[in-house]
């Protein structure tokens, strides 16, 4: 039994932790902001989930079933640590604008010279400071810049969360099986 013990407590001594990341946003800049002024200032980011929409069909007497007939891939959510300098706000600001110019709210292509997409890049590290899981976001593009409170009694920091819709997602690392190595 104690082995069994020590066989469970030894498959967890390297767990991912949800701290070691890092986010790089596409190169265009916005407002003359580079965005990898942004990498340090991300504070919580997501790696992707997918899904699948689903029929359900009941065929004679058998209970019914469910089947898969499309992919849904979820928003992607990233709250940036702001400073006294306002760049991360500056910059989805500018990054909006290009989505739909205030001047005359048509919205602009998404792709192609001067679209406004970019890939979303979110890497995983593991505790020596490798990169253990990768993610591209494809076509990402923010869809909300949410708001920042103002509050005379507030003592923090701002954080500002954005959303960004995305066409697909691919992984861009491979398994490394780390008893192989």
């Amino acid at each position: 039994m104690p082995s069994m013990i020590q066989d469970f407590l030894s498959n967890f001594t390297d767990v991912a932790k949800p701290s070691r990341f890092e986010v790089t946003i596409g190169s265009k800049s916005y407002n003359d902001i580079d965005p990898n002024k942004l990498i340090l200032r991300c504070e919580t980011a997501e790696l992707p989930s997918r899904t699948y929409a689903t029929a359900e069909q009941k065929f004679g007497s058998n209970p019914v079933e469910k089947f898969p007939y499309q992919v849904q891939f979820n928003d992607l959510n990233l709250t940036f640590i702001v400073d006294d300098d306002m760049l991360a706000k500056y910059f989805f600001d500018g990054w909006l604008e290009a989505v739909i110019p205030s001047s005359n709210y048509n919205p602009n292509y998404k792709t192609g010279p001067g679209g406004y997409s970019a890939t979303i890049n979110v890497k995983q590290y593991d505790k020596y400071h490798e990169q253990s899981y990768s993610v591209d976001f494809l076509e990402a593009y923010p869809i909300s810049v949410n708001q920042l409170d103002l509050d005379w009694s507030a003592e923090g920091h701002h954080k500002l969360t954005v959303v960004f819709a995305y066409t697909s997602w691919q992984k861009t690392s491979n398994y490394r099986n780390s008893l192989n190595s």
